[in-house]
């Protein structure tokens, strides 16, 4: 079992390292979409966290913090015009909130922010299924999607 587990991580590995720019965007958003995911699962029905999942709580909101940085350190605002400014308003926008969310336990701020990354993701992941297709048939010319 260890051979295979290894053989899948060789081939995730493989597949971020080859994987084109748009679609490193797209894994960056799934990271970010998980971790909010999994911090709003420590929420009980009550929309309160319990003091065992407060660490953990914690940790899923910093790791969605750190990606959306990665996502804002990879902004070209010299070449990405306006999109790459508005972009870098809503990563800036978003990291305060889940700053706000992780100190106040704010679920809502969260949601919201998960909803917005949702809906960020989806356009990403049709930009990358397009630069894919103009790069198999031929045509179009390349995404930036460093803007």
């Amino acid at each position: 079992m260890g051979f295979i587990n290894n053989a899948y991580a060789a081939y995730q590995n493989t597949g971020i390292k080859t994987a084109s720019q748009g679609k490193l965007v797209v894994l960056l958003y799934e990271g970010a979409i998980k971790n909010l995911t999994n911090a709003l699962e420590c929420f009980d029905s009550d929309s309160k966290i319990e003091a065992k999942n407060i660490e953990k709580f914690g940790n899923y909101i910093m790791k969605a913090q750190d990606i959306i940085s990665e996502l804002q350190a990879s902004l070209n605002m010299s070449a990405g015009g306006e999109i790459a400014s508005n972009l870098m308003s809503l990563y800036i926008y978003f990291n305060r909130e889940l700053m706000a969310s992780n100190i106040n336990k704010d679920k809502k701020k969260i949601e919201f922010v998960l909803n917005m990354l949702n809906q960020l993701s989806a356009a990403w992941v049709q930009a990358a299924n397009s630069q894919s297709n103009a790069v198999n048939t031929g045509f179009g010319g390349g995404l930036n999607i460093e803007g």
